[in-house]
This record gives C-alpha cells, sequence and structure tokens, in this order.
C-alpha cells in the first residue's frame, strides 16, 4: 500500500519573504498615496482647492474633519465662518499647493550636492544634524536666494483667486486684500482712477523690495538675480 503524500509547511524563510514582500508593497503604495496628496494640488486652480477645503475638508455636515470632530463627541465647527480662523486655513491651504512643486525644486537643488561630501563628514563623526547644517544648507543656498527673489516682489500681490474663493461676509474683515479691493472698488463700484493708483502703489512697492533684496542678497551671500 502506497505512502500517502506528505504536505509540505513553509518554512521561517517563505514566511518571512511573504512578511517583507507585504511590507514593500505597503510602503510602495504609501509612498505613492502621499506624494498624490503633496503635488496634485500644485496642478489644481485655487476654485478647484478651494472647493476641495471648503466642501471636502472643513463642511459642518460632510468634512472630514467635522467628521472626526463628531467621531470625539465633539460639536462641528463652522471654520468659514470663522473669522480667527480665516487667515489660518487660507495660509495652510497654500502651504499645501506649493508644497509639492517647492519639494520638487529644493530635491533638485540637493541631488547637485556631491555625495562625497556625506561621506567624509560621516567619517569625521558628523551626524545627519551636522551633515544637514554644513553641507545642505550651504549647497542649496543658491536656490533658496532665487526662489525668495523671485517672490518678494509679490509680497502685496497674495492672489486674487486664492482670497476670492475663500472670502465670505463672515471673514471679509480679515481676508480683504489689495487685490480683492481693487477688484470691488474699480468694476463694481467704478472707481477706476483710484485702483489704478492702488495698483501702482504695489507694483512701485514690489519693485522696491525686489531691488532692495537683491542688493542685500548680493552684500551678504554673493548670490544674487542680476
Amino acid at each position: 500500500m502506497g505512502s500517502l503524500p506528505q504536505r509540505r509547511h513553509a518554512g521561517p524563510a517563505a514566511s518571512s519573504e511573504k512578511v517583507h514582500s507585504s511590507a514593500g508593497l505597503y510602503r510602495y503604495w504609501f509612498r505613492k498615496g502621499v506624494q498624490q496628496i503633496v503635488y496634485l494640488p500644485h496642478f489644481l486652480s485655487w476654485t478647484i482647492l478651494g472647493g476641495i477645503v471648503i466642501t471636502q475638508l472643513l463642511s459642518p455636515s460632510q468634512g472630514l474633519v467635522n467628521l472626526a470632530l463628531k467621531g470625539m463627541g465633539m460639536e462641528p465647527v463652522y471654520f468659514m465662518t470663522e473669522a480667527s480662523m480665516a487667515r489660518a486655513i487660507v495660509v495652510l491651504a497654500g502651504i499645501w499647493k506649493d508644497m509639492g512643486w517647492g519639494t520638487v525644486v529644493y530635491l533638485a537643488a540637493m541631488t547637485a550636492i556631491s555625495p562625497s561630501l556625506y561621506e567624509s563628514a560621516s567619517l569625521d563623526g558628523a551626524g545627519k544634524f551636522k551633515q544637514l547644517l554644513y553641507i545642505t544648507l550651504p549647497g542649496i543656498v543658491p536656490v533658496i536666494i532665487t526662489l525668495f527673489l523671485l517672490r518678494i516682489g509679490h509680497f502685496l500681490d497674495f492672489g486674487f483667486e486664492r482670497i476670492w474663493v475663500f472670502q465670505n461676509a463672515s471673514n471679509v474683515s480679515v481676508l480683504e486684500i489689495f487685490d480683492t479691493y481693487i477688484y470691488k472698488a474699480g468694476l463694481q463700484q467704478g472707481r477706476y482712477s483710484y485702483t489704478t493708483a492702488v495698483g501702482l502703489f504695489k507694483s512701485v512697492v514690489g519693485f522696491l523690495l525686489l531691488y532692495g533684496g537683491n542688493i542685500l542678497s548680493r552684500k551678504t551671500t554673493g548670490e544674487s538675480l542680476y
């Protein structure tokens, strides 16, 4: 009478390989998910991003933030009608929108730093923080200065669309900027000469900021736009 076939059991090596494979798959999808959340907003208009923030994140009835608050037994918060929260919401939304592009720019600048510098610093006993302080930051200073100078001329130009999608009667007192004021006074009230002067004032201040910032940067770091 023939012997019955013996069942083969997966050994520890096979089980370990399966665990590592699952962990690797989880890390892959987690990384992809984070990349989509960070990079995608840069390619969306403020109208779309504002709609996502207001209706999908902060809505009192279906927003994810308020659903989480309700799950913890708390009352929903009407974020967009709270003037004290409006500025923080706009700033955080702007950080979210520009985070992906800034990450790409600075990562590209970091790839230009020679890996041998990090290897030498590691052999000399420098930790990650000291490598960041003495190698990474000095290596990306030109990019930081260039981006700063490109933005300094727009300090008074916060963006009409960025504010308009979040502005309402409850928070207009803290979300009124030059762009929305010019729109209301110029197009809605017909004060064209006055709003032209306001726009010219913005341009002059932006030019002076750029010119002064460029001189200061050249004297302190040696980096400048021209």
